[in-house]
């Protein structure tokens, strides 16, 4: 399974040294064989021509995958963008029922979004739990931090999906949350014994393929409790003693992607997908050099070291995964009358029940420092005006890389709402130095975007954030902030609040969550004077 760009057309493609061009892609499928595709990038329109190419190309056809944990927006323009699902697990804290209802919907979402442009294989839930909050692989990709959050949330978001022609995935065997270090660099170890991984690790995985997950991602990982030798993608006692024979699991096996440094750095880039298979792997996701690892695995079984009956073994359950995904698609086409033109899968995307279900996740998980009652009607306007005065106020944005943040841009409610206060833009990055970037130190509202990311090593930006944070306070020129993005980081900073200062927290990063938060700030007891927005309620 190769990685491609979603956009249409090659001059587009953003990561070259992973997707492939078209030309490159059209002669894996064609003429090599490759099975299946996952996609990153491009608008939705782009997408499903793009699928419907590939799809023209197969002699078999693809399963086509992507990571969309977040809904099909999170990867895909103009699709439903969802919050992080550990937006969801704060829900559960209060209300699990409710928690489950909207993660049920949103397994809906995405799974109906997703069999709209031809995506058939969700690379999602994610089933870790993240208790280690240095985690910077999947943080706030969990549905939560105990396991009894997490399975009835993933139970539930399994559910949702199941009426639409799409796989799900439980990621990543057998449980990466506990982990500091990031896979795409380095191999991460989890040292716990065997009865905590089963009580903890592994509680999820079991709870998933009871509620009918179709695939498992595996980790890559070492966990000597399971095996002393091997991290979990390479490993015959993790994938096929402990997942197929002791858990009983026959749905696919596929490794995380093999370009990733955990693997590249200890094992050869034409050997460690041989051992993948051996190991009890079905599918080889994003091999480094997808011709040799075809000729690599057909000297394997050619030379005995891969038999063809354990080869035949994995063909069948892909076989079975894609006769489940394409029977019932085309069982859905003749029913519907939709043909190669028909643009009906518009009507999927981004529906007002969707936008209805993010809004309704992103002020139930909300967090507030509230002003003490007494200060509770100080005004975000550093002063009263009048409609000729020059307004010297800063709305003080801190992400990590502002060419980057997708979320952001001069229309997103982040810049404008604070626009139609008197606020004036500046933006920090990472790459700016840290306390000249406050002009003068202005009365300030503070909006950081701080979120891990893989590759993205963000001690560097709570350090900044942190940094300005204080010399704001000290100025005393703080009028609020807002948070969008780690609960870890806002754990960090509420204690350095005073009380007077109202702050905001979402774990969205997406335009509404933006808005929310904004909006929250008023619902916090502060006037807003002398500007366009006296007496008006902005839309979410």
């Amino acid at each position: 399974m190769v990685r491609t760009s979603g956009h249409l057309f090659d001059g587009e493609i953003r990561y070259p040294q992973w997707e492939a061009p078209t030309a490159k892609l059209r002669h894996w499928i064609e003429d090599r064989g490759v099975g299946g595709v996952i996609l990153l990038g491009g608008s939705v329109s782009d997408l499903a021509a793009r699928i419907q190419q590939m799809q023209s190309w197969a002699q078999v056809p693809l399963l086509i995958a992507a990571d969309i944990e977040q809904g099909v927006g999170q990867r895909f323009s103009g699709a439903t963008w969802m919050p992080p699902p550990m937006a969801l697990g704060a829900i559960a804290k209060s209300d699990l029922p409710q928690a489950c209802a909207l993660a049920r919907e949103m397994g809906a979402i995405t799974a109906r979004e997703a069999e709209a442009v031809g995506l058939n294989w969700l690379l999602a839930p994610i089933v870790d739990v993240n208790n280690n909050p240095e985690n910077p692989a999947i943080s706030l990709r969990a549905f939560g931090e105990m396991p009894e959050i997490v399975i009835p949330l993933i139970e539930a978001f399994i559910q949702g999906t199941q009426d639409y022609s799409v796989l799900t995935t439980a990621k990543h065997f057998p449980g990466h949350g506990d982990t500091s270090t990031d896979p795409h660099l380095d191999l991460p170890l989890i040292p716990h014994p065997r009865e905590r991984l089963d009580r903890v690790e592994l509680a999820p995985f079991r709870a998933a393929i009871a509620a009918g997950v179709s695939a498992v991602m595996t980790a890559h990982l070492q966990v000597p409790a399971l095996d002393p030798d091997y991290p979990a993608t390479l490993s015959f006692l993790v994938l096929t003693q402990l997942l197929r024979q002791e858990m009983g699991f026959d749905g696919l096996i596929v490794t995380d992607a093999l370009v990733m440094q955990a693997i590249t750095r200890h094992y050869g880039a034409l050997e460690a997908p041989i051992m993948a298979l051996e190991a009890g792997a079905d599918v080889v996701l994003m091999p480094v050099d997808p011709p040799g690892t075809i000729e690599a695995i057909y000297q394997a079984v050619q030379t005995g070291r891969l038999s063809q009956e354990r080869l035949h073994a994995k063909l069948e359950r892909i076989w079975r995964a894609k006769e489940q995904v394409f029977r019932s698609t085309l069982r859905s086409e003749q029913k519907q009358g939709v043909s190669d033109s028909s643009l009906s899968w518009i009507e999927s995307i981004a529906q007002p029940k969707a936008s209805e279900v993010c809004r309704t996740i992103l002020h139930q998980s909300l967090m507030v420092h509230t002003p003490s009652p007494r200060e509770s009607r100080q005004t975000l306007q550093p002063q009263n005006l009048t409609s000729d005065t020059t307004i010297r106020a800063t709305n003080l944005i801190v992400v990590e890389n502002l060419l980057q943040a997708s979320f952001l841009g001069l229309h997103t409610p982040a810049i404008t709402i604070p626009q139609g206060w008197g606020y004036r833009l500046q933006w920090v990055d990472s790459q700016t130095p840290v306390i000249e970037s406050i002009n003068d130190l202005q009365p300030t509202l503070l909006q950081l975007f701080i979120q891990a990311n893989p590759f993205q090593n963000t001690t560097g930006l709570v350090q900044i954030a942190q940094r300005h944070l204080e010399v704001l306070l000290e100025a005393g020129q703080l009028k609020a902030l807002i948070l969008c993005g780690s609960p870890y980081v806002w754990k960090q900073f509420v204690p350095l609040l005073p009380s007077e200062i109202p702050a905001v927290f979402s774990y969205g990063q997406i335009p509404m969550a933006q808005a929310i938060a904004l909006e929250k700030l008023l619902d916090l007891g502060l006037a807003i004077q002398g500007t366009e927005y006296i007496d008006q309620k902005f839309t979410t």
